[in-house]
Formats: structure tokens, sequence, C-alpha cells
């Protein structure tokens, strides 16, 4: 048992490492760091409030700033008034990087299908779901939806 959950764990981490790498390579491809990738991947279907996405990126807010900041001044994201509280401002995605964030995942889908490739659609499937069970269970589901 010890053993199986060694090799498990060890498959996990070739696959993080290999999706890693194709991420890394996509976002530098674009002048991004894998931060601002995952930001603009994370805000491609919705805006968060900054508290927020810092705790999905594991980021201090006063990094956060800086990372949204520059993206900002790039044309990627955006800060927009939350209807639900004035004094708060959600981070949205803007047109440019919206685009972006589509060229990221085409690259993803591409330079990942090997992986999924050998599998019939009931295998997919099924690791589809097991890997959002493990997601919402790390408590990380907001980044399901990044690039």
């Amino acid at each position: 048992m010890a053993a199986e959950r060694e090799d498990l764990i060890d498959a996990l981490a070739q696959v993080a490492f290999v999706t890693t790498g194709v991420l890394s390579a996509a976002a530098s491809d674009r002048d991004l760091s894998l931060t601002q990738a995952r930001a603009i991947g994370i805000l491609r279907d919705r805006g968060l409030r900054m508290s927020e996405l810092a705790q999905v990126l594991g980021l201090e807010k006063s990094t956060l700033s800086g990372l949204v900041v520059r993206a900002e001044k790039r044309g990627l994201l955006q800060r927009v008034p939350d209807d639900g509280d004035r004094r708060a401002a959600l981070v949205t995605i803007a047109p440019a990087g919206a685009r972006l964030a589509q060229e990221v995942r085409a690259d993803l889908e591409q330079a990942l299908a090997p992986l999924i490739g050998g599998l019939e659609e009931g295998e997919r499937l099924q690791l589809q779901a097991l890997l959002e069970r493990m997601i919402e269970h790390a408590g990380t589901r907001p980044e399901t939806r990044s690039s």
C-alpha cells in the first residue's frame, strides 16, 4: 500500500512537472510570468476581489498589487467597481488578456494532448472527474478554470 501511494505521488509529480513546463513555455512565449499566466487563466471567466485572487495564487496582497498594476499597464487585466461592495474592486480580464488566455489554452491543449491521447473516452472522463475531486479537496477550486 505504501509503495502504491509513493508511485501515485510520483506519477502526480511527473504530470505536474510536464504541465508546468508546458504552461511556463506558453507564458514565456508571450512575455508573461507563470503567475501572470495563472492569473489571466483564473480570471478569464470571472472577476475576483484582490484578496480572493491573492489567496488562489498564494500571494501576499502587496505582491499581487504589483502584478495587477503591471498587467493593467499591458492592457491584460483591469479593476472594476464591485457592485456588491462599493469600497472594493474586482480584478477582471481585459480583451487583450482574454486573447492571451485563449492562445495559452490552445498551446496547452496541443502540448498536453499526448498525455491523454492513449486514453479512451470513458477513461478521460473518469480522469477528469478524479482530478476535479482532488482539486476540490485541495480547496483551490477557482483555479480549475485556469489556462
